[in-house]
């Protein structure tokens, strides 16, 4: 499999977009005035504690106050986590907020998830701070190793090699990541000093910081991408900026030096400077991908297309075969769309970076092993996703469900905002709708203001359709009202809209 990231740089944007075998998989936008604020460590103040919710509002210094629960706090009196504890053990039962927060207190907390929609950032005190291959977890004792990392005997050594890294009056867990598997003891002793000096200059700036304050920021777009996407199958990493390409590569020979110099060589060779006339996105055909991944309509190769709709409450995703027959029998040419369909939403959920509840309408299947190869494939592709998922099996209407975490807003949510036309519906109010609603305009109108004459502004397509095709029901209603109407049209109305004026 051939992966590259490419990096494209502009004064007020930066987009990374992963692409494998020529297919855009991921893109990771982030812009000079909104920058997320996941992962940011923050002095904030409790400004009301919430009994009812076992959670607090708390100003950290952004647009809306944030959201900690009562299950996301550090608990002083907890013990310890040795990393021994039994999996199956029901956890601590949680201590009501009042008891743990107050009023006016200042805290020390990080964001977990940015605000989406009308929602504020979502909180924690449980601080995790990242590195390329660890995680470091300063509030207990558990070492933990990534579900993405299988073998067995990999998972042992690495979480002996931290465990002996750890052991001589280390206070701090941590969870070893997937970029982790195959490294040196080097390199996991070069993150685990990394990541002891960045939670030393946090407490120096907690203690001196403001409220509101930011003490601790994650990394820039492009270097988190060298931080968290490069891997072992990443062959290339094309930047557009010269400026952004030597940083990249310092700050990955800097992250990489324990590793020795062939790790340092490797991965700064992985790492090139795009310096073409054509704009790279557009070299790789991204730009296109990026259009059609705003679409709700999804074609697949076979002829079948999926409909993606997003909604506040959770995405749907509609399987349709169109215009594949197929060559056996309807229930085969079903399946080979479901398999086809179920590979391209995974794509989908990953481009387009849905989360939370979604709902998969697989076309209706009568046999059993084509339901589980389905929901097979859609597992596997999902594998490849950097956000936790779970899926659940078919459901007895035929409907998979499945959620997908979110942390940032989806790629449309991003790009696009809601239709001043329609207000976000969709849709808009046929001509003849309007019309109506003029008729009963003008009455209420006349019934409490008096004029001898009425003016109707409104768009030329509502207009030409009142004068041309219900100029009769025009001239029944003057004879009503006794008054004389005028309609003028105009383009700076929309469809919807209009005015009635008395004269």
């Amino acid at each position: 499999m051939s992966e590259e990231i490419l990096v494209n740089v502009t004064p007020r944007e930066t987009r990374v977009a992963v692409v494998e075998n020529g297919m855009l998989q991921e893109l990771h936008i982030e812009r000079g005035w909104a920058r997320g604020v996941v992962g940011n460590v923050y002095k904030g103040k409790v400004q009301r504690v919430m009994p009812g919710m076992q959670a607090a509002f708390v100003e950290i210094g952004l647009e809306r106050a944030a959201f900690l629960h009562a299950a996301d706090i550090v608990r002083p009196s907890a013990p310890a986590l040795t990393g021994e504890e039994d999996p199956n053990a029901p956890p601590p039962p949680t201590r009501p907020i009042s008891e743990l927060l107050r009023d006016g207190q200042e805290i020390i907390v990080q964001v977990v998830k940015d605000p989406i929609g009308g929602k504020g950032a979502r909180l924690t005190t449980l601080t995790s701070i990242p590195s390329r291959y660890l995680v470091l977890l300063p509030h207990t004792r558990v070492i933990g190793v990534s579900a993405r990392i299988e073998d067995e005997a990999e998972r042992a050594r690495l979480k002996g090699i931290v465990g002996g890294l750890t052991a001589a009056g280390d206070t701090h867990g941590y969870i070893v990541r997937t970029n982790a598997e195959g490294q040196p003891e080097e390199a996991l002793a070069d993150d685990v000093a990394y990541l002891a000096r960045v939670w030393s200059l946090i407490g120096e700036r907690s203690a001196s910081a403001r409220v509101g304050e930011c003490i601790y920021e994650d990394l820039t777009l492009p270097l988190r991408a060298v931080r968290d996407l490069i891997r072992r199958d990443v062959d290339k990493v094309k930047v557009d900026s010269r400026e952004t390409f030597e940083r990249l590569r310092t700050f990955a020979s800097q992250f990489m030096s324990a590793a020795g110099a062939a790790g340092t060589t490797e991965l700064a060779q992985k790492i090139g400077h795009y310096a073409g006339e054509r704009p790279i996105f557009d070299l790789y055909g991204v730009e296109d991908e990026i259009q059609r991944a705003l679409d709700k309509q999804v074609p697949l190769k076979s002829g079948g297309y999926l409909v993606i709709d997003q909604t506040e409450a959770m995405t749907t995703v509609d399987i349709n075969t169109g215009s594949f027959l197929g060559q056996r029998n309807l229930e085969e040419t079903v399946y080979r769309t479901n398999l086809e369909a179920a590979q391209s939403v995974a794509r989908q959920l990953r481009l387009r970076n849905l989360g939370g509840i979604i709902i998969i309408d697989f076309i209706d299947m009568n046999d059993a092993e084509h339901k589980r190869q389905v929901l097979r494939t859609l597992e596997k592709a999902l594998a490849k996703d950097h956000a936790k998922t779970t899926v659940y099996d078919f459901s007895p209407l035929g409907l998979v469900e499945m959620t997908r975490k979110r942390t940032t807003e989806s790629l449309q949510r991003q790009l696009t905002e809601a239709c001043h036309e329609c207000n976000g519906r969709g849709t808009l109010k046929t001509p003849e709708t309007v019309t109506y609603e003029i008729f009963r305009e003008i009455v209420r109108q006349v019934r409490q203001f008096d004029a001898d004459r009425l003016m109707v502004m409104a768009s030329p397509k509502v207009v030409a359709r009142i004068t041309e095709e219900e100029s009769t029901a025009v001239a029944e209603l003057e004879e009503f009202l006794g008054k004389s109407i005028r309609f003028q049209a105009d383009d700076q109305y929309a469809q919807e809209q209009f005015d009635v004026v008395l004269l």
